[in-house]
């Protein structure tokens, strides 16, 4: 088990071990001990639990008889109309002994990427055999699914984790696996994660693969992402007004290879979570990061994008200021 990759060494395998998403994983473990399993949906972004809860409770359904009676398919599986009529198909038909009241389970991961044809086909294999098979299909994006399988399945949602959450289920991996770690490169492994558990798990395997000590530095090496701190020593000159020393710290993120794309991404993130600024500057602040990442989202991601931005923010709190100083005048 040694050379395992730790997201799915330390997958769940109970419902009462998934993290996050409280309501949705209570309505879970009611369908379990009710044992009538409807057509599900779960939506929800990537590494919230969806693939794990559905596994959990399709373990705690059939017990013994999971291997036998769960076909999962992933994205990475051919997911045209042939496999509909096929695959899922002679599953459907097959005959398995299960408990009373149990249902052949198939888990169709990442449906949002199926085709049109392919879901049709689908709908009309879900109707037929409603008797002996179930459906889960977990998707980022619920409205990519056509509307009559919407309307056949519960939609249960699912949301990014909270930082407590998946900073719990990092102790107890870097409890097990021994981890050498700082509390910085815990906080560095949920900032760089966003509410993803198979990041953060992924990051903290990498890191401690590649450094032993897991700290805020040797984290953000592995994630090839800005530091936060350098960011935040930019905002704090353009508070200031002091546009050298911001273009300087941004030059040298710049030239250290971030892209463009990075380091508006995490500007957004310091910004957003800023103590101690004004609420009416931070909002400004906002609005120029949202129009600096649009014109770099549309492919103009120069450093020169980055250089007005802070420009910006730099002027915009020195009319603050004189704006202030005016009112104090008078």
């Amino acid at each position: 088990m040694s050379n395992v990759p730790w997201v799915e060494k330390y997958r769940p395998h109970l419902l009462a071990d998934v993290e996050g998403n409280v309501e949705t994983v209570k309505r879970l473990r009611a369908i379990a001990s009710d044992g009538n399993l409807p057509n599900i949906i779960l939506s929800g972004p990537p590494g919230c639990g969806k693939t794990s809860s559905i596994g959990c409770l399709a373990r705690e359904l059939l017990g013994d008889c999971f291997k036998g009676a769960v076909l999962e398919l992933n994205a990475s599986d051919e997911r045209g109309i042939d496999v509909v009529r096929n695959k899922i198909k002679m599953f459907a038909q097959q005959r398995v002994t299960l408990p009373p009241g149990r249902h052949k389970i198939i888990i169709l991961d990442e449906a949002d990427s199926m085709t049109t044809s392919a879901q049709q086909a689908l709908r009309r294999t879900m109707e037929l055999y409603s008797n002996t098979t179930r459906f889960a299909l977990a998707c980022n994006t619920s409205s990519k699914i056509i509307e009559p399988i919407q309307s056949r399945c519960a939609i249960l949602r699912f949301t990014r984790l909270q930082d407590d959450e998946i900073l719990a289920r990092l102790l107890k991996v870097c409890e097990f696996e021994k981890v050498e770690k700082t509390d910085g490169g815990l906080h560095a492994l949920i900032f760089t994660a966003e509410g993803d558990m198979r990041n953060a798990l992924n990051n903290l395997q990498s890191t401690h693969a590649g450094f032993g000590l897991v700290n805020d530095d040797n984290v953000y090496k592995v994630c090839d992402s800005p530091h936060p701190l350098v960011v935040k020593e930019i905002l704090a000159a353009c508070q200031l007004g002091d546009i050298d020393t911001a273009n300087t710290h941004l030059t040298q993120l710049w030239t250290d290879g971030y892209s463009a794309i990075d380091i508006i991404g995490v500007f957004f993130r310091i910004v957003k979570a800023a103590d101690g600024i004004n609420e009416n500057t931070q909002l400004q602040y906002i609005r120029h990061i949202g129009f600096c990442h649009m014109r770099i989202a549309d492919g103009l991601d120069t450093l020169l994008q980055l250089q007005g931005l802070i420009g910006r923010m730099a002027a915009l709190n020195c009319t603050t200021k004189e704006t202030s100083d005016r009112k104090s005048v008078v």
